[in-house]
């Protein structure tokens, strides 16, 4: 069956290929061999900085050109949405649970199912994407909608209405249990009942029948005050007497900020009124068009927010839209290349390369130095002279504490040479290489440009080949 898959793609080739191609290409491709192809890389979830290579990869000409728009694609994208998604978890702090909810928003359902893996590692708790969750283990949450609480329109739609208590015993009707508890919650706040929607009320009693140990209210289809709220708190006060827990409250509009006080507010009254201490802290999920602005207006003004749902804004990263990592010869035939431009910062650094990050006395990385393949690797404590990439002038002379080889082999002999991490793995190391970077590197606002240098003798070879070409 393959070899038939591989004749129709031969066959398409020919088709869309000019007629003088040579048939010997195709013959090529039928006898590719990757056992030449070796790939290195950068452990995934690891940070890296501009100019730093991702990966390297080593084979036949023709082979490693092939596998340019493939690799570019799986890296750009991958790297740019878990980027964004460590932003929000650095602004977020590691308390606030963080949920991508992006799948509607996302660039087709491809661009979905990877946002949901590439947020996770980059920072996220959770997505909303069921298949995400199938595929990866990623943990699922959601909420209830909008649409289903306004399908109700009064408690005789109830159906069952009844619900056994948690330690057993006669099914209660939780519908008229929930009424009961509506004119007490309304009392306490103040409120009229009859401004408490009761197809609103009938919907929180039929979800919390149907998920008696996951009730959650979304407060905002009406009033929130007025109405989400108190029907709510009549549901979950409903639960708790039949020895139940509610699970959280979310918000989609509004001022969230304020709200979420008002909430934790009413919340607490509830929880010291009705003597249920735990209802004082029940979650307070937001969403509604979250971005980063709103993480920090969050925490500026003391919000009582637990947990909030991001979706366009993470999985779109509006701020930058694409990732420009490119893919680019720098040795052939063991001749080293370089790719010269007026713009510095798009020139290649040539030959085989070495990678490494040199840490200071804090256990913080203060470089990324790279060598040639051949050199001897830097040790601890070992002063180096290095040229900073951007700066003009002398070499700089450092001493790192501590020295990590970035590079690791993954594919050699056409064979994947290294066991993969899971994406749990991954995900707990890229948390861990952003908790390393020191507080000037890591900040979001005006960091410090973290440097990345090349030795004496990388150095010396990028001048040579520059005025050569000159």
């Amino acid at each position: 069956m393959e070899a038939d898959g591989d004749n129709r793609d031969i066959a398409y080739l020919r088709s869309v290929l000019p007629s003088t191609t040579e048939d010997a290409f195709f013959d090529y491709l039928c006898t590719v061999d990757a056992s030449e192809v070796t790939v290195s890389s950068v452990p995934e979830g690891s940070v890296v900085f501009s100019r730093v290579p991702l990966l390297q990869v080593k084979g036949p000409l023709l082979v490693v050109q092939l596998l340019e728009t493939t690799l570019l694609c799986l890296v750009n994208y991958a790297s740019l949405v878990a980027t964004n998604a460590a932003r929000f978890r650095l602004l977020a702090g590691p308390e606030m649970k963080l949920m991508e909810i992006g799948l509607r928003r996302a660039q087709g359902p491809d661009g979905g199912l990877s946002a949901s893996k590439y947020s996770y590692i980059g920072g996220f708790d959770y997505t909303s994407n069921v298949l995400a969750g199938k595929l990866y283990g990623i943990p699922v949450r959601g909420t209830i909608a909008h649409s289903f609480i306004m399908s109700f329109t009064s408690l005789a739609e109830v159906q069952p209405r009844v619900l056994p208590p948690l330690a057993g015993g006669e099914p209660v009707d939780l519908a008229a249990l929930a009424e009961s508890w509506l004119q007490r919650v309304c009392e306490l706040l103040h409120s009229p009942p009859e401004k408490a929607n009761r197809g609103e009320l009938a919907a929180f009693v039929s979800y919390a029948i149907t998920f008696p140990h996951n009730f959650q209210g979304l407060l905002d289809t009406y009033c929130v005050m007025r109405s989400g709220l108190p029907n709510f708190c009549a549901v979950a006060l409903a639960l708790h007497q039949l020895g139940y827990r509610a699970i959280g409250v979310r918000l989609d509009s509004g001022d969230l900020v304020q709200q979420s006080k008002e909430i934790r507010r009413v919340l607490r009254a509830c929880g010291t009124t009705f003597q249920v201490p735990w209802f004082g802290s029940i979650p307070i999920a937001v969403s509604n068009d979250i971005s980063e602005q709103s993480l920090e207006s969050f925490i500026r003004e003391g919000s009582e927010i637990d947990v909030i749902g991001v979706g366009t804004n993470l999985v779109t990263c509006p701020l930058q839209p694409s990732l420009g990592c490119v893919y680019k010869l720098v040795e052939v035939n063991g001749s080293p290349c370089l790719k010269l431009t007026e713009e510095e910062e798009k020139m290649t650094i040539p030959g085989i390369k070495a990678v490494y990050r040199l840490y200071d006395d804090a256990g913080h990385p203060f470089m990324d130095l790279m060598a040639l393949e051949d050199e001897p690797a830097p040790n601890a404590g070992q002063e180096l002279a290095v040229h900073v990439l951007g700066r003009r002038g002398e070499a700089t002379k450092v001493r790192p504490t501590a020295v990590e080889p970035l590079h690791r082999t993954y594919f050699r002999d056409g064979q994947v040479c290294e066991v993969l991490p899971s994406l749990p793995e991954v995900r707990s190391h890229a948390q861990a290489s952003l908790s390393q970077l020191s507080p000037a590197h890591r900040r979001l606002r005006e960091p410090q440009p973290y440097p990345v240098a090349v030795t004496e003798k990388l150095h010396l070879l990028l001048a040579e080949l520059r005025q050569a070409r000159q």
